[in-house]
């Protein structure tokens, strides 16, 4: 039986034309759309269980031998007397490599600049740059060796530098969170807070210290803070890097966790992690989710900042910096971004109701978006 257009609405015509296009676009897509919306629902439905029971760290459980080979790599450069200061507020280990020098110069000399922070800002700040090996050189004996110098020379001009013997690669993530939480327990117990970013983060250091010394006024325990995934479904496709198979990871949702390019937790959250450390399997090399399972061991739940970035990069705006805490993806724009962020115009930017209207217009633009960028939540345009 065939369809006479001619008495078909102009409207039904339209309707069915609409209906075909959505269908072929399914079907073209479907196995990807699909995969990506039924495992996302799959692992939030599954979350609950994975944060209110332990039967995840239990099953990643070893014996203290095993758990303390992980970390044991001997060190190439350390610097024990870095927290001889009594009075640290903020530990802040940066995560680089032996190669990324400019990038480690251009935070001694902008927000990591210890000098500044202590006389502008009025509050001691332990910065140290966690590595290991890089490992383009190891089958060259000549360039690790004048790697190795360069480094040292490095370590010697500003006594920074914290480095282990092994691999620098992103498989091996979870070492340098086991050597930033060793590390403290062992050379800066008393700091008040710890923090963890990646070494092209910029952070807005003014804010940050507001930030650390209301909650230290308030003696604020079991802190852990950042731009937290809840739900997140491990990723099964070979040809990503972040590849979990089943045998290292086989329940549908990951344990919620703070993205790993920066996060702080107090003091005795670190303490915390650093005993859950020492019974756990941590061949899970995507580090921000063994923090997770760390956390989850010792009954420490992440906490939610709206200016506390994810992935992406954050808007460059006079709105964003007033209140902007970390930012990602900055390889080589941070003195940029440092000059701008901490421009004396920019404090008290959205004062006054026109301000305050006007600054919620231009990050409800900025950040209130149909498409997912993994910065800043359209909520931060209202706080």
């Amino acid at each position: 039986m065939f369809m006479n257009c001619r008495r078909v609405k102009k409207w039904h015509f339209l309707q069915l034309v609409s209906m075909c296009c959505v269908m072929s676009v399914l079907m073209v897509c479907w196995d990807h759309v699909g995969h990506h919306v039924v495992s996302h629902v799959k692992s939030y439905s599954y979350r609950y269980l994975i944060n209110s029971y332990d039967f995840i760290h239990k099953s990643l459980s070893v014996s203290p031998e095993q758990a303390a080979r992980f970390g044991s790599y001997p060190y190439l450069l350390n610097n024990k007397d870095i927290c001889k200061d009594k009075n640290v507020l903020l530990l802040l280990f940066v995560k680089s490599s032996p190669g990324n020098f400019r990038r480690r110069q251009a935070i001694r000399s902008t927000w990591g600049n210890e000098s500044y922070i202590r006389h502008k800002l009025g509050v001691i700040i332990k910065v140290v740059f966690a590595m290991g090996v890089h490992p383009d050189v190891l089958s060259d004996s000549l360039q690790q060796k004048k790697m190795h110098k360069e480094l040292h020379k490095e370590h010697m001009n500003h006594g920074d530098l914290v480095q282990q013997n092994f691999l620098d690669t992103f498989h091996n993530l979870t070492m340098k969170l086991l050597l930033q939480f060793r590390w403290t327990h062992e050379n800066c117990v008393h700091t008040r807070f710890l923090m963890s970013a990646d070494d092209d983060v910029f952070i807005h250091l003014p804010n940050l210290v507001r930030y650390l010394q209301d909650l230290r006024r308030q003696n604020v325990r079991n802190l852990w803070v950042g731009h937290v995934h809840r739900g997140a479904p491990p990723v099964r496709r070979r040809d990503s890097k972040y590849y979990m198979p089943f045998d290292m990871y086989q329940w549908s949702s990951y344990p919620d966790y703070t993205a790993g390019a920066g996060y702080v937790v107090s003091g005795d959250v670190a303490a915390k992690i650093y005993q859950a450390t020492l019974s756990l399997n941590a061949s899970m090399y995507i580090d921000d989710v063994f923090m997770g399972i760390c956390a989850i061991a010792v009954g420490v739940s992440p906490q939610e900042h709206v200016f506390f970035s994810g992935e992406g990069k954050t808007p460059y705006h006079p709105c964003i910096y007033e209140k902007m805490i970390t930012s990602h993806g900055h390889e080589n724009d941070i003195r940029y971004l440092w000059k701008v962020a901490t421009a004396p115009q920019v404090e008290g930017f959205s004062s006054g109701l026109v301000g305050k209207l006007y600054c919620t217009a231009v990050k409800m633009k900025l950040l209130c978006k149909p498409y997912f960028t993994n910065t800043y939540s359209c909520m931060a345009a209202f706080t």
